[in-house]
């Protein structure tokens, strides 16, 4: 009996303010709050007000038998908090159903799994106080950032006290012939990983609105034809996507949301099927094969890898001067510091800085607020300069003129 588990990522970062050479040392005004209220506001109405009445008039419709899973950064939890609390009780109210699972992510959306092992664990340590405070919930499930995935995760991640972690299905590692099954990591029996089918996810969240794609238009009917053609082929359909894919990427004209509307109806017309959120998946279906990921993956461009975030010489030195200031401006004690450099970890960040070309370079402009490659990587330098500005001055001050020291 398969189940279509629905997976989305809800994310904003804190933008930059246009931070050049001589605002070096004047000021620390490195996030442009503007602009970050404006485009909270844009993708709440067009989005997450939008997308979070449909899917809980979906739930109350089909009485529980609707269910999705969604991850809040905790950055974006901070901006709705302090921007929009209307948005924030709206997501508050669809996990109070019981059918929205929410999962453990890092506070900042950040690269630090890969960079920082102590920082990643302070980091998934404070998204879960935050999601207990703002949406009453203990998480059990991870998804790390872009869903960046290896062995050394896997095995951190139930360390941790998880129970699974969301991956991209990257055929080639696979040891099944097909994403649509729970696998275990690389020496690992009791430990789940959830692949996205990436055909099918793509299908919605990118070729959705494309007039030239053979398979436009895209009706809940079809789509639903699809799913239960792989009923003798599946456990679990893994269905992995920005939450802004509906109203934002996809606007509302596009017919997105009557798609959505539509698509439980078809999907459960066929007896087998069901939806599930990923701990009951874990909970109902056995661990089939084994997920052997040596090297980094992630749901990023073609290249399935670390290359949205690292793929570049400005990405690099960003990423190295960024991760080297770690411990010296935790040493401060300067919480405020502190808190600029963690904001300045959001994995956006970099991928601002990203040179592709081809379809990856036109999703990496699309996504970015400045006007080149170059452009973020200049603001994030002078800003990350002005850091270790401060810092360095912090060492010259006593604890008694104003340094504060955590606990």
């Amino acid at each position: 009996m398969p189940s279509i588990c629905f997976y989305f990522q809800v994310h904003q970062p804190y933008r930059l303010n246009e931070y050049g050479f001589f605002d070096i040392g004047e000021h620390q005004n490195y996030f442009n709050t503007s602009l970050n209220v404006e485009i909270l506001n844009q993708v709440a109405e067009k989005c997450y007000l939008p997308a979070n009445e449909t899917f809980f008039q979906l739930i109350k419709k089909y009485d529980g038998d609707f269910k999705i899973a969604l991850s809040l950064s905790g950055v974006l939890l901070e901006q709705l908090e302090a921007w929009r609390p209307d948005v924030l009780y709206s997501f508050r109210k669809l996990v109070d159903t019981g059918c929205v699972e929410i999962l453990a992510e890092t506070y900042y959306h950040s690269l630090a799994s890969v960079y920082s092992p102590e920082e990643f664990i302070y980091q998934v340590e404070k998204h879960e106080r935050a999601v207990l405070k703002l949406l009453g919930v203990q998480p059990k499930v991870f998804r790390n950032t872009e869903l960046i995935y290896n062995n050394a995760l896997a095995k951190a991640l139930q360390e941790m006290g998880y129970k699974g972690v969301l991956a991209e299905g990257v055929p080639k590692l696979m040891s099944t012939d097909s994403p649509n099954f729970v696998l275990h990591p690389f020496e690992q029996y009791d430990f789940s990983v959830l692949l996205k089918n990436y055909q099918l996810s793509d299908d919605i969240a990118f070729r959705f609105s494309k007039m030239d794609w053979e398979e436009y238009p895209l009706t809940a009917d079809k789509f639903a034809d699809w799913l239960h053609r792989l009923a003798g082929n599946s456990e679990t359909i893994n269905l992995f996507m920005d939450y802004e894919t509906f109203g934002e990427h996809q606007w509302e004209e596009t017919g997105i949301f009557n798609f959505l509307n539509f698509l439980p109806e078809k999907v459960l017309s066929h007896p087998d099927y069901s939806f599930k959120t990923p701990s009951e998946i874990i909970d109902t279906y056995p661990l089939r094969g084994e997920y052997h990921v040596p090297h980094i993956s992630s749901w990023a461009d073609t290249e399935r890898d670390l290359s949205a975030w690292a793929g570049n010489s400005i990405q690099k030195e960003a990423l190295r001067r960024y991760f080297d200031l770690g411990e010296v401006v935790k040493d401060t004690g300067d919480l405020f510091l502190v808190e600029a450099w963690r904001k300045l970890s959001t994995s956006d960040h970099f991928y601002y800085m990203s040179t592709k070309t081809s379809s990856d370079g036109e999703v990496h402009a699309y996504f970015s607020p400045y006007k080149s490659p170059i452009e973020a990587y200049n603001y994030f330098i002078a800003a990350l300069t002005d850091l270790e500005c401060r810092i360095e001055r912090t060492k010259l001050i006593l604890p008694s003129e104003g340094v504060v020291f955590n606990e």
